[in-house]
């Protein structure tokens, strides 16, 4: 990940509709969630919610699939662990230790 790519990501994340879609997203990960269950939980009208997924799509943070008669949003966990490694790559200037805490808080349970 370069730093363009990283800046794209932080500013799709930088609106609260858009931060709180994308953590929906991950709640439901891998099976992920319609394009109607997510503008039914923004509470926006769906052209206004669809502009937010749009730049969420552009920055590479979703990725969408048609199953059956649904459009299905998944988060791209790629992008997110891409955008991770970038901002922590030079932690504690190579002292693991100094690390630890940060990487014991992202252990999943």
């Amino acid at each position: 990940m370069d730093t363009g790519d990283a800046l794209s990501i932080l500013s799709a994340l930088g609106h609260p509709t858009r931060l709180d879609a994308f953590r929906l997203l991950i709640r439901h990960e891998p099976d992920g969630l319609s394009t109607g269950s997510l503008v039914e939980a923004s509470g926006l009208t769906q052209s206004t919610f669809s502009t937010h997924l749009a730049v969420l799509a552009k920055a590479g943070l979703v990725l969408s699939k048609k199953r059956g008669r649904l459009q299905i949003q998944r988060a791209n966990l790629d992008a997110l662990r891409g955008l991770m490694i970038y901002l922590a790559k030079d932690c504690c200037q190579g002292r693991a230790e100094l690390c630890e805490p940060l990487l014991a808080e992202l252990t999943c349970y």
